[in-house]
C-alpha cells in the first residue's frame, strides 16, 4: 500500500510540474501573440487587461489604483508604468476621487473607449477566436473552473497564515 501512495504522489508531482510549466509558457505566449494581435492600436496585453477592467459596467465611475491593481491581480508599481503609459496616450486620465480627495481614481476616456470597443475589442474576439480554435463550450466551461480553483488555491496562498490564507475560501469570479 505504501509504495501505491509513494507512486500516486512522484505521478501528482509530475503533473504538477507539467502543468505549471504549461500555464507559465501560456502566460508568455500570451503576452507575446495577445501583444501583437491589438500592437496596431498602440496596446499591450497589460494596457489591454486594464482597459478591459475598466470597460465594466461596475467601473463606469472609475476605480481607485488599489482597486484596479486588486483586481487585476498586480502591484500597485507595475499598474503605475502602464496606467503612466496608457494616460500618455489619451487612453486614461487620473483624477482625485471626490469622496477621497487623498484617491485618485483612474477612468477611460472617450478616446480610450473608442480605441477599445471599435479598434481593438474585433481584434481581441478574433485572436481568442484562434488561440481557442478546437475548443468545445464544455472544455472552456471545465478549463474556467479549473483555472478558477486553482486561482483560489493561489490566492490563498498569497494572503499567508497570518491574513488568514489557511481558510479556505470561494476563488474570484473572472
Amino acid at each position: 500500500m505504501a509504495n501505491y501512495s509513494e507512486n500516486t504522489q512522484i505521478a501528482r508531482l509530475e503533473l504538477a510540474n507539467r502543468l505549471f510549466f504549461r500555464l507559465y509558457q501560456c502566460a508568455n505566449l500570451l503576452h507575446k501573440t495577445g501583444t501583437r494581435a491589438v500592437e496596431s492600436e498602440g496596446l499591450t496585453t497589460q494596457q489591454w487587461a486594464v482597459l478591459g477592467a475598466l470597460s465594466r459596467p461596475e467601473a463606469e465611475n472609475g476605480l481607485s489604483v488599489n482597486e484596479l491593481a486588486r483586481y487585476l491581480m498586480v502591484s500597485r508599481q507595475n499598474l503605475a508604468g502602464v496606467l503612466g503609459r496608457l494616460e500618455r496616450d489619451g487612453r486614461v486620465r487620473v483624477e482625485p476621487d471626490e469622496r477621497d480627495r487623498r484617491s485618485r481614481l483612474i477612468r477611460m476616456t472617450e478616446s480610450g473607449r473608442h480605441v477599445w470597443l471599435r479598434q481593438a475589442l474585433p481584434k481581441i474576439q478574433a485572436y481568442y477566436d484562434q488561440a481557442l480554435d478546437d475548443f468545445s463550450l464544455g472544455d472552456l466551461t471545465h478549463t474556467v473552473h479549473y483555472l478558477l480553483k486553482l486561482l483560489g488555491n493561489m490566492e490563498r496562498l498569497d494572503r499567508g497564515p497570518e491574513e488568514g490564507g489557511e481558510e479556505r475560501e470561494e476563488p474570484v469570479n473572472g
